[in-house]
Protein backbone atom coordinates (compact mmCIF):
# COMPACT_ATOMS: atom_id res chain seq x y z
CA UNK A 1 0.00 0.00 0.00
CA UNK A 2 1.31 3.32 -0.82
CA UNK A 3 0.66 5.90 1.41
CA UNK A 4 0.60 9.77 0.23
CA UNK A 5 0.06 12.99 2.71
CA UNK A 6 -0.44 15.70 1.06
CA UNK A 7 0.36 19.49 2.87
CA UNK A 8 -0.58 22.83 2.26
CA UNK A 9 -4.27 22.71 1.45
CA UNK A 10 -7.13 23.79 3.68
CA UNK A 11 -8.00 20.22 3.50
CA UNK A 12 -9.79 17.72 1.35
CA UNK A 13 -13.21 18.56 -0.17
CA UNK A 14 -12.79 21.93 1.64
CA UNK A 15 -14.32 24.67 -0.53
CA UNK A 16 -11.38 27.67 -0.75
CA UNK A 17 -9.36 28.32 -3.84
CA UNK A 18 -6.82 26.59 -5.91
CA UNK A 19 -5.13 23.98 -3.66
CA UNK A 20 -8.13 22.60 -1.86
CA UNK A 21 -9.62 22.38 -5.53
CA UNK A 22 -6.98 20.58 -6.60
CA UNK A 23 -6.38 18.17 -3.96
CA UNK A 24 -10.02 17.58 -4.01
CA UNK A 25 -10.51 16.47 -7.67
CA UNK A 26 -6.81 14.69 -8.31
CA UNK A 27 -7.63 12.82 -5.21
CA UNK A 28 -11.09 11.85 -6.49
CA UNK A 29 -9.81 11.03 -9.94
CA UNK A 30 -7.02 9.22 -8.29
CA UNK A 31 -9.01 5.59 -8.10
CA UNK A 32 -5.99 3.14 -7.21
CA UNK A 33 -6.89 0.75 -4.67
CA UNK A 34 -3.35 -0.26 -3.68
CA UNK A 35 -2.82 3.61 -2.65
CA UNK A 36 -4.25 5.19 0.65
CA UNK A 37 -4.16 9.35 0.98
CA UNK A 38 -3.83 11.29 3.73
CA UNK A 39 -4.32 14.98 3.86
CA UNK A 40 -4.03 17.25 7.27
CA UNK A 41 -6.76 19.96 7.30
CA UNK A 42 -6.85 22.90 8.73
CA UNK A 43 -9.54 23.66 12.16
CA UNK A 44 -10.28 26.94 14.06
CA UNK A 45 -11.53 24.37 16.94
CA UNK A 46 -9.14 23.73 19.50
CA UNK A 47 -11.23 20.71 20.16
CA UNK A 48 -10.70 19.20 17.15
CA UNK A 49 -7.27 19.17 17.34
CA UNK A 50 -5.05 16.24 16.52
CA UNK A 51 -8.52 14.54 15.64
CA UNK A 52 -8.77 11.98 12.20
CA UNK A 53 -11.79 12.37 10.31
CA UNK A 54 -12.51 9.80 7.41
CA UNK A 55 -13.43 11.08 4.14
CA UNK A 56 -14.10 9.01 1.10
CA UNK A 57 -11.53 6.54 2.65
CA UNK A 58 -9.36 9.99 3.07
CA UNK A 59 -7.83 10.03 6.76
CA UNK A 60 -7.84 14.17 7.41
CA UNK A 61 -5.65 14.65 10.29
CA UNK A 62 -7.23 18.22 11.84
CA UNK A 63 -4.86 20.50 12.62
CA UNK A 64 -5.45 23.63 14.65
CA UNK A 65 -4.32 27.16 14.02
CA UNK A 66 -5.53 30.55 15.39
CA UNK A 67 -6.85 32.86 13.37
CA UNK A 68 -3.91 35.38 12.47
CA UNK A 69 -4.40 36.83 8.86
CA UNK A 70 -1.57 35.90 6.65
CA UNK A 71 0.19 33.96 9.12
CA UNK A 72 -2.31 31.31 9.63
CA UNK A 73 -1.67 29.29 6.61
CA UNK A 74 2.18 29.29 7.64
CA UNK A 75 1.73 28.22 11.44
CA UNK A 76 -1.07 25.71 9.96
CA UNK A 77 1.56 24.08 7.36
CA UNK A 78 4.70 24.42 10.13
CA UNK A 79 2.04 22.20 12.66
CA UNK A 80 0.79 20.07 9.45
CA UNK A 81 4.21 18.89 8.65
CA UNK A 82 5.71 18.77 12.09
CA UNK A 83 3.19 16.22 13.31
CA UNK A 84 3.92 13.98 10.43
CA UNK A 85 6.60 11.99 11.94
CA UNK A 86 4.22 10.74 14.92
CA UNK A 87 1.54 9.91 12.37
CA UNK A 88 3.17 7.98 10.59
CA UNK A 89 4.71 6.10 13.43
CA UNK A 90 1.54 5.90 15.11
CA UNK A 91 -0.38 4.71 12.35
CA UNK A 92 2.26 1.91 10.95
CA UNK A 93 2.60 3.86 7.66
CA UNK A 94 5.04 2.22 5.17
CA UNK A 95 6.01 3.05 1.57
CA UNK A 96 5.18 6.81 2.55
CA UNK A 97 5.05 9.98 0.17
CA UNK A 98 5.15 13.49 1.39
CA UNK A 99 3.56 16.14 -1.29
CA UNK A 100 3.95 20.22 0.13
CA UNK A 101 2.19 22.30 -1.74
CA UNK A 102 3.54 25.86 -1.94
CA UNK A 103 6.56 27.59 -0.10
CA UNK A 104 5.37 28.97 3.23
CA UNK A 105 7.13 27.36 6.08
CA UNK A 106 10.58 28.82 5.03
CA UNK A 107 14.21 28.46 7.28
CA UNK A 108 12.07 26.05 9.74
CA UNK A 109 11.35 23.37 6.46
CA UNK A 110 15.47 21.93 6.55
CA UNK A 111 14.25 21.08 10.20
CA UNK A 112 10.78 19.80 9.61
CA UNK A 113 11.69 16.99 6.74
CA UNK A 114 15.16 15.73 8.37
CA UNK A 115 13.44 13.01 10.54
CA UNK A 116 11.16 12.34 7.63
CA UNK A 117 14.28 11.71 5.04
CA UNK A 118 16.49 9.69 7.68
CA UNK A 119 13.56 7.08 7.11
CA UNK A 120 13.83 7.13 3.60
CA UNK A 121 10.76 9.10 2.77
CA UNK A 122 10.80 11.12 -0.15
CA UNK A 123 9.70 14.84 0.28
CA UNK A 124 8.19 16.23 -3.23
CA UNK A 125 7.47 19.98 -3.50
CA UNK A 126 4.94 22.09 -5.15
CA UNK A 127 6.64 25.56 -5.40
CA UNK A 128 3.71 27.68 -6.92
CA UNK A 129 3.09 30.15 -8.75
CA UNK A 130 6.23 33.05 -7.25
CA UNK A 131 4.38 34.25 -4.22
CA UNK A 132 7.04 37.09 -3.33
CA UNK A 133 5.33 38.68 -6.83
CA UNK A 134 1.64 39.17 -6.02
CA UNK A 135 1.39 42.74 -5.57
CA UNK A 136 -0.74 42.00 -1.91
CA UNK A 137 2.06 41.72 0.20
CA UNK A 138 4.22 44.00 1.56
CA UNK A 139 8.19 44.63 0.66
CA UNK A 140 9.06 42.63 3.63
CA UNK A 141 6.60 39.44 3.42
CA UNK A 142 7.78 39.42 -0.28
CA UNK A 143 11.67 38.85 0.74
CA UNK A 144 10.03 36.40 3.29
CA UNK A 145 8.52 34.51 0.64
CA UNK A 146 11.78 34.67 -1.73
CA UNK A 147 14.01 33.28 1.38
CA UNK A 148 11.24 30.50 2.05
CA UNK A 149 11.06 29.54 -1.27
CA UNK A 150 15.28 29.23 -1.21
CA UNK A 151 14.97 26.99 1.53
CA UNK A 152 12.10 24.63 0.38
CA UNK A 153 13.37 23.89 -2.44
CA UNK A 154 17.00 23.47 -1.51
CA UNK A 155 15.91 20.76 0.54
CA UNK A 156 13.05 18.94 -1.02
CA UNK A 157 13.51 15.81 -3.17
CA UNK A 158 11.60 16.34 -5.99
CA UNK A 159 10.10 19.34 -7.95
CA UNK A 160 6.89 19.15 -9.12
CA UNK A 161 5.67 22.35 -10.82
CA UNK A 162 2.03 23.19 -12.22
CA UNK A 163 3.31 25.95 -15.10
CA UNK A 164 5.97 25.17 -17.80
CA UNK A 165 6.67 28.80 -17.02
CA UNK A 166 7.16 28.06 -13.01
CA UNK A 167 9.35 24.72 -13.82
CA UNK A 168 11.84 26.67 -16.11
CA UNK A 169 12.20 29.55 -13.60
CA UNK A 170 12.65 26.85 -10.90
CA UNK A 171 15.11 25.11 -13.02
CA UNK A 172 17.16 28.01 -13.97
CA UNK A 173 17.30 29.73 -10.91
CA UNK A 174 18.38 26.90 -8.69
CA UNK A 175 20.29 24.80 -11.40
CA UNK A 176 23.17 24.71 -8.31
CA UNK A 177 20.94 22.44 -6.54
CA UNK A 178 20.50 19.43 -9.44
CA UNK A 179 17.10 18.66 -8.67
CA UNK A 180 14.23 15.88 -10.27
CA UNK A 181 12.36 18.37 -11.85
CA UNK A 182 8.73 17.68 -13.43
CA UNK A 183 5.61 19.50 -14.72
CA UNK A 184 2.30 18.31 -14.02
CA UNK A 185 -0.47 20.98 -14.35
CA UNK A 186 -4.01 21.20 -12.67
CA UNK A 187 -6.81 19.54 -14.32
CA UNK A 188 -10.57 20.27 -15.63
CA UNK A 189 -13.80 18.22 -16.73
CA UNK A 190 -14.99 18.25 -20.06
CA UNK A 191 -18.67 17.47 -21.04
CA UNK A 192 -19.91 18.11 -17.74
CA UNK A 193 -23.63 17.74 -17.39
CA UNK A 194 -24.87 21.71 -17.42
CA UNK A 195 -27.69 22.30 -14.26
CA UNK A 196 -29.37 25.11 -13.58
CA UNK A 197 -30.07 25.16 -9.98
CA UNK A 198 -31.89 27.14 -7.28
CA UNK A 199 -28.56 28.88 -6.68
CA UNK A 200 -28.50 29.82 -10.15
CA UNK A 201 -32.14 31.02 -10.70
CA UNK A 202 -31.67 32.88 -7.26
CA UNK A 203 -28.57 34.75 -8.72
CA UNK A 204 -30.12 35.52 -11.90
CA UNK A 205 -33.19 37.10 -10.66
CA UNK A 206 -31.56 38.99 -7.62
CA UNK A 207 -29.35 40.51 -10.20
CA UNK A 208 -31.33 40.89 -13.18
CA UNK A 209 -28.83 38.28 -15.08
CA UNK A 210 -29.59 36.44 -18.29
CA UNK A 211 -27.64 33.34 -20.02
CA UNK A 212 -25.20 34.87 -23.18
CA UNK A 213 -25.85 38.55 -21.79
CA UNK A 214 -23.04 38.98 -19.84
CA UNK A 215 -18.88 38.84 -19.04
CA UNK A 216 -17.72 36.92 -15.85
CA UNK A 217 -14.98 37.46 -14.06
CA UNK A 218 -13.98 34.58 -11.33
CA UNK A 219 -11.19 34.98 -8.72
CA UNK A 220 -9.53 35.89 -5.44
CA UNK A 221 -10.29 39.61 -5.22
CA UNK A 222 -7.09 40.63 -4.93
CA UNK A 223 -5.10 43.49 -6.76
CA UNK A 224 -2.46 41.20 -8.88
CA UNK A 225 -5.27 40.02 -10.38
CA UNK A 226 -6.18 43.47 -12.21
CA UNK A 227 -9.73 43.97 -11.13
CA UNK A 228 -9.17 48.46 -11.29
CA UNK A 229 -7.93 47.67 -15.00
CA UNK A 230 -10.60 45.00 -16.16
CA UNK A 231 -13.96 47.04 -14.47
CA UNK A 232 -12.36 50.36 -15.92
CA UNK A 233 -11.68 48.94 -19.73
CA UNK A 234 -15.29 47.38 -19.08
CA UNK A 235 -16.99 50.35 -18.29
CA UNK A 236 -15.50 52.00 -20.95
CA UNK A 237 -17.51 49.88 -23.62
CA UNK A 238 -20.61 50.40 -24.93
CA UNK A 239 -21.79 47.00 -24.55
CA UNK A 240 -25.24 45.97 -23.04
CA UNK A 241 -24.37 42.77 -21.86
CA UNK A 242 -23.02 43.23 -17.70
CA UNK A 243 -19.94 42.13 -16.33
CA UNK A 244 -20.51 39.67 -13.24
CA UNK A 245 -18.17 39.14 -10.65
CA UNK A 246 -17.51 36.43 -9.07
CA UNK A 247 -15.35 36.85 -5.99
CA UNK A 248 -15.09 36.72 -2.12
CA UNK A 249 -15.86 40.08 -2.19
CA UNK A 250 -16.09 41.77 1.34
CA UNK A 251 -17.11 45.93 1.61
CA UNK A 252 -12.96 45.75 2.64
CA UNK A 253 -9.90 48.60 2.10
CA UNK A 254 -9.58 47.21 -1.50
CA UNK A 255 -12.91 47.14 -2.23
CA UNK A 256 -13.64 50.93 -1.33
CA UNK A 257 -10.40 51.52 -3.14
CA UNK A 258 -11.49 50.46 -6.04
CA UNK A 259 -14.89 52.00 -5.80
CA UNK A 260 -13.51 54.98 -5.81
CA UNK A 261 -10.60 54.99 -8.05
CA UNK A 262 -13.24 52.90 -10.83
CA UNK A 263 -16.14 54.36 -9.73
CA UNK A 264 -18.08 51.22 -10.67
CA UNK A 265 -20.99 51.64 -8.13
CA UNK A 266 -22.04 54.48 -11.02
CA UNK A 267 -22.41 51.66 -13.74
CA UNK A 268 -25.52 49.75 -13.85
CA UNK A 269 -23.71 46.52 -15.69
CA UNK A 270 -21.17 46.26 -12.53
CA UNK A 271 -22.39 43.19 -10.38
CA UNK A 272 -20.24 41.91 -7.84
CA UNK A 273 -22.53 38.69 -7.04
CA UNK A 274 -19.84 37.34 -3.93
CA UNK A 275 -18.54 34.11 -3.87
CA UNK A 276 -19.97 30.77 -5.49
CA UNK A 277 -18.64 27.74 -4.37
CA UNK A 278 -20.96 24.86 -5.77
CA UNK A 279 -18.96 23.62 -8.86
CA UNK A 280 -22.67 22.48 -10.72
CA UNK A 281 -23.79 26.37 -10.08
CA UNK A 282 -20.52 27.61 -11.39
CA UNK A 283 -20.60 25.72 -14.28
CA UNK A 284 -23.70 26.54 -15.13
CA UNK A 285 -22.62 30.33 -14.84
CA UNK A 286 -19.64 29.99 -16.64
CA UNK A 287 -21.26 27.92 -19.47
CA UNK A 288 -23.43 30.55 -20.09
CA UNK A 289 -21.67 33.52 -19.74
CA UNK A 290 -20.82 35.39 -23.00
CA UNK A 291 -16.87 35.94 -22.56
CA UNK A 292 -14.72 35.02 -19.82
CA UNK A 293 -12.42 37.63 -18.89
CA UNK A 294 -9.25 36.34 -16.82
CA UNK A 295 -6.87 38.93 -15.16
CA UNK A 296 -4.47 36.70 -13.22
CA UNK A 297 -1.26 38.09 -13.85
CA UNK A 298 1.26 36.21 -10.96
CA UNK A 299 1.24 32.54 -10.39
CA UNK A 300 0.98 29.16 -12.32
CA UNK A 301 -2.06 26.82 -13.92
CA UNK A 302 -4.82 28.55 -12.45
CA UNK A 303 -7.75 26.35 -11.93
CA UNK A 304 -10.20 28.61 -12.91
CA UNK A 305 -9.05 29.56 -16.23
CA UNK A 306 -8.67 25.91 -17.01
CA UNK A 307 -12.07 25.45 -16.42
CA UNK A 308 -13.13 28.84 -18.41
CA UNK A 309 -11.64 26.92 -21.05
CA UNK A 310 -13.38 23.65 -20.38
CA UNK A 311 -16.95 25.33 -20.59
CA UNK A 312 -16.98 29.49 -21.93
CA UNK A 313 -17.53 30.12 -25.02
CA UNK A 314 -15.08 32.90 -25.47
CA UNK A 315 -11.80 33.84 -23.20
CA UNK A 316 -9.88 37.02 -22.95
CA UNK A 317 -7.02 36.97 -20.90
CA UNK A 318 -4.26 38.79 -19.70
CA UNK A 319 -1.11 38.55 -21.09
CA UNK A 320 1.32 36.67 -18.46
CA UNK A 321 3.38 33.80 -19.71
CA UNK A 322 1.43 31.34 -17.51
CA UNK A 323 -2.09 32.51 -19.41
CA UNK A 324 -0.84 32.22 -22.60
CA UNK A 325 0.52 28.66 -22.07
CA UNK A 326 -2.42 27.58 -21.63
CA UNK A 327 -5.11 29.72 -23.86
CA UNK A 328 -2.59 29.35 -26.34
CA UNK A 329 -4.75 30.13 -30.21
CA UNK A 330 -8.10 29.41 -28.05
CA UNK A 331 -8.18 32.66 -26.71
CA UNK A 332 -7.83 36.92 -26.93
CA UNK A 333 -5.19 38.46 -24.80
CA UNK A 334 -5.11 42.08 -23.05
CA UNK A 335 -2.53 44.02 -21.37
CA UNK A 336 -2.04 46.34 -19.07
CA UNK A 337 -1.62 49.44 -22.05
CA UNK A 338 -4.80 51.57 -21.62
CA UNK A 339 -7.79 50.76 -24.26
CA UNK A 340 -6.30 47.06 -24.81
CA UNK A 341 -9.05 45.52 -22.86
CA UNK A 342 -11.62 47.49 -23.91
CA UNK A 343 -10.45 46.52 -28.15
CA UNK A 344 -10.83 42.85 -27.23
CA UNK A 345 -14.42 43.44 -25.75
CA UNK A 346 -15.35 45.28 -28.97
CA UNK A 347 -13.82 42.31 -31.13
CA UNK A 348 -15.69 39.58 -30.04
CA UNK A 349 -19.29 41.69 -29.50
CA UNK A 350 -19.10 41.51 -33.31
CA UNK A 351 -18.68 37.72 -33.80
CA UNK A 352 -21.18 35.69 -34.94
CA UNK A 353 -22.55 31.83 -33.79
CA UNK A 354 -19.97 30.32 -36.77
CA UNK A 355 -16.90 32.41 -34.91
CA UNK A 356 -17.58 32.03 -31.31
CA UNK A 357 -18.31 27.94 -31.92
CA UNK A 358 -14.59 27.96 -33.64
CA UNK A 359 -12.91 29.24 -30.52
CA UNK A 360 -14.80 27.33 -28.11
CA UNK A 361 -14.21 23.92 -29.68
CA UNK A 362 -10.38 25.93 -29.54
CA UNK A 363 -10.58 26.43 -25.58
CA UNK A 364 -12.18 22.80 -25.21
CA UNK A 365 -9.54 21.07 -26.97
CA UNK A 366 -6.69 22.68 -25.24
CA UNK A 367 -8.23 20.97 -22.31
CA UNK A 368 -8.97 17.49 -23.98
CA UNK A 369 -5.21 17.73 -25.05
CA UNK A 370 -3.05 19.49 -22.06
CA UNK A 371 -5.40 19.28 -19.47
CA UNK A 372 -8.14 16.54 -18.24
CA UNK A 373 -8.00 15.45 -14.77
CA UNK A 374 -7.78 11.79 -16.26
CA UNK A 375 -4.29 12.61 -17.85
CA UNK A 376 -2.56 14.77 -14.23
CA UNK A 377 -3.66 11.47 -12.75
CA UNK A 378 -1.42 9.27 -15.04
CA UNK A 379 1.57 11.74 -14.81
CA UNK A 380 1.39 11.80 -10.42
CA UNK A 381 1.21 7.78 -10.84
CA UNK A 382 4.30 7.95 -12.72
CA UNK A 383 6.48 9.69 -10.48
CA UNK A 384 5.04 8.67 -7.52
Amino acid sequence: MKNIIIIGARGYKSNYGGWETFVTNLIGNYQDKNTKFHVPELTHNKKENKKIIEKDNVSCLQVYSPKVGFVTMFIYAIMALKRMKNYIKKNDLENVVVYVLGCRMGPFYPFLVRPLKKKGIKIYLNPDGLEWMRDKWAWWIKICFKISEYCMVKHSDVLVSDSKAIKEYIDTKYKKFRKISYFIPYGAYLNKKECKTDTVNKLYKKYQISENNYYLIVGRFVPENNYELMIKEFMSTNTKRDLVIVSNVEENKFYKELEKKTGFSSDARIKFVGPIYDSDSLFYIRRNAYAYIHGHSAGGTNPSLLEALASTKLNILFHAIYNVEVGMMSSFYFSKQKGDLKRQIDKVEQFDEKTIKKYEKLAQDRIKNEYTWKLVVEQYKKIW
